[in-house]
């Protein structure tokens, strides 16, 4: 990704969590401008920022550099995104005023494009009635007002306060910027594992972490679709933004999917469903003693299979096969036998592939017999893949 952003930074406690933020940003691939308030420099400095984004750090409007006079019409147009983060109540009420009387104020008097304001101050100050309507006003103006969090502040007061983490302010900016090609779309995503319980404190499971089933989730939401995700335990957060509901068993996941299958328009079912559960379980925990080394198991239903038989003509089902034994042609059978549009291999003994990685190595397996291997790349990376297939699927089959 190549984008380039203004990030304003005024003087609040919280502008120490800013050097993280303009590290994930410039990790992926963004262009990082920074503009800074003189408050702001007295919590981080500019030299800091400046070796972290590669970029002149600008404080005041008249430092002796050699650039033009107008360097505040500059930054504004280059930049396809403003984040102002922390924002006090003092750069609030400037702006909401047209007060420009510093470099940051000034920049974004003449910034025309998306401005994502991050409130950071001591509950007290946060509710204000004054800074309530210098947001009010801004938001009136087309500012795009970011809640503040709850917990714990720098003054020692807990509530309303907190600038989101660099990681979550990252997600945002990186959601704003994502090709909209996904808006209007419904999708529907499981991830992680089941659990067959055996007892309240026993169950069968597997290793899946959920991790490529969450990319999926993130960057479809980022590239504008309403998501559903239906997951297991998860071993990795999901994003703000995804509607996240909760299951356990094979069964469980089985009803939820069932009842949002035919309001989704794709359907990526990258969970890792137990294909066995446990005959009889039981509602104490079984005794050492008690406990029966053979355990009966069951089939629990296949339900990619059955998203597969009712799957309707403008839908595309995307389903995943994790092998380790003849991975190419298994993948084939399942993916006739299962009635999908796309089949992701995962050849789940390969270096960087599988469970509890970061990376992945897989094979898309397409309705017409075409394939296509993948590099190894990061889970999100193989995601982007996963889902401008699914997209050109879509629209060849809604063109014929």
């Amino acid at each position: 990704m190549s984008s380039s952003i203004l990030l304003g930074i005024t003087g609040g406690i919280s502008a120490y969590k800013i050097p993280s933020l303009v590290r994930l940003m410039v990790k992926a691939g963004m262009n990082v401008q920074v503009v800074m308030t003189l408050s702001a420099s007295k919590f981080v400095t500019p030299m800091t920022l400046a070796t972290l984004s590669g970029n002149p750090v600008y404080c005041d409007m008249w430092g002796e550099r050699d650039r033009p006079s107008v360097e505040h019409i500059f930054l504004a147009d280059a930049a396809r995104i403003a984040i102002i983060a922390p924002a006090t109540a003092n750069f609030i009420g400037k702006l909401a005023h047209g007060i420009a009387d510093d470099m940051l104020t000034t920049v974004m008097m003449a910034f025309n494009k998306p401005v994502l304001i991050y409130p950071a101050m001591n509950i007290n100050m946060y509710n204000n009635p004054i800074l309530k309507e210098n947001l009010e006003r801004l938001m009136s103006l087309g500012y795009q007002v970011m809640a503040p969090e709850k917990g714990d502040l720098a003054c020692g007061w807990v509530g309303e306060g907190r600038m989101p983490e660099p990681e979550a302010i990252f997600l945002e900016v990186k959601r704003r910027l994502a090709p909209r090609d996904m808006d209007g779309l419904r999708v529907l995503v499981t991830a992680g594992p089941t659990e067959e319980p055996l007892d309240p404190v026993r169950f069968l499971t597997n290793r899946s972490s959920g991790k490529m089933g969450v990319a999926i989730a993130k960057r479809a939401l980022q590239r504008g679709a309403k998501v559903c995700l239906v997951s297991g335990p998860l071993k990795v957060s999901v994003p703000v933004g995804v509607d996240h509901i909760k299951v356990r068993t094979a069964l469980e996941m089985m009803e939820k999917v069932l009842e949002l299958f035919h309001e989704s328009d794709m359907v990526f079912k990258a969970a890792a469903v137990a294909d066995f559960r446990p005959e009889f379980t039981c509602r104490e925990k079984i005794k050492k003693g008690d406990l029966d080394p053979t355990v009966n198991l069951i089939c629990n239903p296949d339900i990619l299979a059955t998203l597969g038989s009712k799957k309707w003509p403008d839908q595309v089902l995307v389903g995943f096969a994790a092998e380790t034994t003849d991975p190419i042609e298994n993948a084939r059978v399942k993916l006739k036998k299962k009635n999908v549009d796309i089949l992701v291999l995962n050849d789940v003994t390969q270096p960087g592939a599988g469970f509890d990685c970061d990376t992945n190595v897989v094979r898309l397996l397409f309705r017409n017999g075409d394939e296509e291997q993948l590099s190894l790349m990061s889970k999100e990376d193989v995601a982007d893949k996963i889902i401008s297939r699914a997209i050109e699927m879509r629209r060849h089959s809604r063109e014929r």
